[in-house]
């Protein structure tokens, strides 16, 4: 299959969307920086001692939430028995192959993931 010029313009302008929010956020960073400058000058010409400050601030991160392999789970397994409910539900393969266990794999990580749940809260408390 041929791609059409539409889809090459689609491409392009969402790359241009990336490249013009990275060079926004790089022009509101140097802006931020050059204020930080400005004010640290005014403060040593004035004799205050300020302490070296870092670029970027860290960032606090938030503690795992401890009911997410419950929800994956029933991502998963939604998924994966949905997925063979709609092969089985849909005619044959031509060739009479049956493709309905194929995502057989998915249900079972899901499961897997409930029962790692179940097994992991029980030990908590």
């Amino acid at each position: 299959m041929g791609h059409s010029v539409g889809d090459a313009a689609i491409v392009a302008a969402l790359a241009a969307a990336v490249v013009a929010y990275m060079y926004i956020r790089h022009l509101e960073r140097r802006r931020r920086l050059e204020l930080v400058h400005q004010e640290r000058l005014a403060a040593m010409e004035k004799g205050i001692p300020l302490p070296e400050l870092p670029l970027d601030p860290p960032r606090l991160s938030k503690p795992p939430d401890p009911r997410a392999p419950l929800l994956h789970g029933i991502v998963w397994s939604a998924l994966g028995f949905g997925s063979m409910l709609a092969l089985r539900l849909i005619e044959p393969w031509p060739n009479g192959q049956v493709i309905w266990p194929l995502p057989l794999p998915l249900a079972l990580l899901g499961f897997g993931l409930i029962l790692y749940y179940a097994l992991a809260s029980d030990r908590a408390r």
